[in-house]
């Protein structure tokens, strides 16, 4: 009996993973820090339309996030309007993915492009750049990807002009001690 239970087990395990992998996608525009790479439908911007681009404040001064706030990055290694960064590297950068124009408010929109990834999803560009999320950002106005070394190169926000921003952000200023000592 057990084993018959155990065998079960491994089935229904394998189902589920099988339609896991059937109803995935490699066109999410938003994060996931999930391995599998695929994001909620209700948290993409492209599922509803043109991706919407514009600028947020940050540690890192003003950067460019989608319509719902989420940061977006550019990856060093990538030289031109084409995206390096695909299989397990799209997993942790998702691409930010468009089904329609995108737009923007509040930056250069004649910077706003796109162009064709290896999967034949259309992935937006500014400046030139592909631009990417970062799995690790679970929420609007997280930054955890800035200045990341992965997959051949450095991955960093982007400014309104469209260059990375490659500085750190400053250090606060502790304050001033008023008890002389240890602060006991």
């Amino acid at each position: 009996m057990k084993r018959v239970t155990t065998v079960l087990v491994g089935a229904a395990a394998v189902a589920a993973l099988a339609a896991g992998c059937a109803s995935s996608t490699t066109t999410s525009s938003t994060p996931s820090p999930s391995p599998s790479g695929t994001a909620p439908a209700s948290a993409s911007p492209a599922a509803h339309g043109g991706a919407v681009l514009k600028t947020a404040s940050s540690p890192e001064g003003q950067i460019l996030v989608d319509g719902s706030g989420r940061t977006l990055y550019l990856f060093q290694a990538d030289t031109g309007p084409s995206s390096t960064c695909d299989g397990a590297c799209a997993v942790a950068w998702p691409p930010d993915t468009t089904t329609g124009a995108p737009s923007g408010t509040g930056l250069n929109t004649a910077l706003i492009g796109t162009s064709v990834r290896a999967d034949h999803a259309t992935q937006v560009t500014y400046k030139g750049h592909p631009l990417y999320y970062f799995a690790d950002d679970a929420k609007p106005g997280q930054t955890n990807g800035q200045g990341v070394d992965a997959f051949g190169g450095r991955w960093y926000v982007v400014g309104p002009s469209g260059a990375a921003i490659t500085a750190a952000p400053a250090a606060p200023t502790p304050s001033p001690s008023t008890g002389g000592g240890y602060g006991y």
